[in-house]
């Protein structure tokens, strides 16, 4: 995204959440240069984009301020319909539930809060109510090879900076995929190769070709629900990656954040199909409980654990013994299971509208959707090469719509799709019709 374009997005957003008000005087033309390290040139470029869209006005010697709302909100609706947050309306989570249970961790494991790394690989007793629960998505292993982490990404960290039993050095990873896994890839230093996925999947012989050529330690990969394209493998597909990956001894990390959500009991995460010990499963709780809970589960190759568990120890001691013990006390209790339910009910519900009348729109414009076999509350649409994402979104924004630029879900030099990603997660039920609709009405005056 060029640096104009990131402002006047940023400007808009705020406006809508009421950050910059009616009247409101935006920062100095110094200021939002040195916010985004930029020239002069550029922010008079943005201000005058929006000054010309009649959402800001300006006072000489004075600056910029916003313009009455009348000028720039739907008449339609008022409400921001909300196709860019991946994660749940604040009114379905469980805050009186694990709050309960917040509660009585502290009772239960008091004694702990007085001391340091007593169990790396997790609460004891928090493991064994996992191992339960990833039996339900088909994922059969023992109770050693479960670990506790503080999230995802502290998994991913600890994978892509320690050593593997291959001696691979360079990393595989999608593109696109989960944008905060490509900026540790750059952060790190470390080797990595992007592959293409679309809604076809990614191209075997690539693959492979890619295997052979280089020492590679793992692939990143999300089989189910992938993030942000919303798309899942076939069977076959599965079957052949992890061929391939037994056949050039990489490994596979398998990230089944929303396994939670998938109602087709016959789609089996890759780790149940693994005999050869090559793939490293990660399980999430941040999209059906809590974001802020940060706790993730790894479970991990025998021959991964030692290095694994040795790294994580001097990473954090343990993760949060409160947090695990909440978490303990929500699974033994059934609360996570209903709950479960409840939001798997309301996500297909949405996925369902989301994707007919997408498909709506793809039948009546020149844009590029194909209809996956799995129904995520996410999903992308391929818009035509004449078409900039960023002006699009700009539009968006200003009839009600927020929906981010899929930039951060490529890594820095890989070539990027004319993709727009859509996540009805965060909205209202009733509002997903609308939104998609004005997005068809803007990419027709746009086009």
């Amino acid at each position: 995204m060029l640096k104009y374009q990131q402002i006047i997005t940023d400007i808009l957003y705020d406006i809508k959440q009421g950050i910059l008000t009616q009247g409101a005087k935006l920062p100095s033309i110094r200021e939002l240069k040195n916010r985004y390290f930029c020239s002069s040139e550029t922010v008079l470029r943005a201000l005058n984009e929006l000054k010309y869209q009649h959402i800001i006005f300006s006072i000489p010697k004075s600056g910029f301020y916003v313009l009455s709302p009348s000028n720039y909100e739907s008449t339609e609706d008022t409400d921001l319909i909300d196709f860019a947050t991946a994660i749940p309306e604040k009114t379905m989570f469980p805050y009186t539930e694990f709050q309960h249970c917040l509660n009585q961790a502290i009772e239960v494991h008091h004694d702990g809060l007085f001391s340091y790394g007593m169990t790396v690989h997790g609460l004891d007793s928090l493991i064994l109510e996992v191992k339960k629960l990833l039996e339900q998505y088909q994922v059969f292993t023992k109770k050693e090879d479960i670990v506790i982490t503080t999230g995802t990404q502290q998994a991913l960290y600890i994978l892509t900076v320690m050593p593997f039993p291959n001696e691979g050095e360079t990393i595989v990873v999608e593109q696109p995929s989960y944008h905060l896994f490509n900026r540790l890839l750059e952060t790190t230093g470390s080797k990595y190769i992007g592959i293409k996925r679309d809604a076809n999947g990614i191209n075997l012989q690539q693959l492979e070709k890619i295997f052979s050529e280089h020492r590679v330690k793992f692939f990143y990969t999300m089989p189910r629900f992938h993030n942000p394209l919303g798309t899942s493998f076939c069977k076959k597909d599965k079957f052949n990656i992890l061929a391939l990956a037994n056949k050039y001894n990489v490994y596979i990390v398998e990230g089944d954040y929303v396994a939670d959500f998938d109602l087709n009991t016959k789609a089996d995460p890759m780790f149940a199909y693994d005999v050869c010990n090559r793939v490293i499963y990660l399980k999430s709780f941040s999209k059906i409980i809590f974001p802020g809970l940060r706790v993730g589960v790894t479970v991990l190759p025998n021959l991964i654990s030692k290095h694994f568990l040795a790294l994580k120890r001097v990473v954090d001691y343990d993760t949060s013994l409160i947090t695990q013990g909440a978490l303990d006390l929500y699974l033994k209790s059934g609360m996570f299971h209903s709950h479960s339910r409840m939001l798997s009910k309301k996500y297909a519900e949405k996925s369902t509208i989301l994707h007919e009348e997408v498909q709506k729109l793809a039948n009546s414009s020149i844009i590029d959707y194909t209809r996956p076999n799995s129904l995520d509350t996410k999903l992308h649409i391929v818009l035509p090469p004449q078409i900039n994402i960023e002006t699009l979104i700009q539009h968006l924004l200003i009839k009600d719509v927020h929906i981010k630029a899929i930039d951060e879900n490529y890594l820095i030099n890989f070539h990027k799709e004319n993709i727009l990603k859509i996540d009805a997660r965060n909205t209202n039920q009733s509002l997903i019709a609308q939104g998609v609709q004005k997005i068809s009405t803007v990419v027709t005056e746009i086009i």
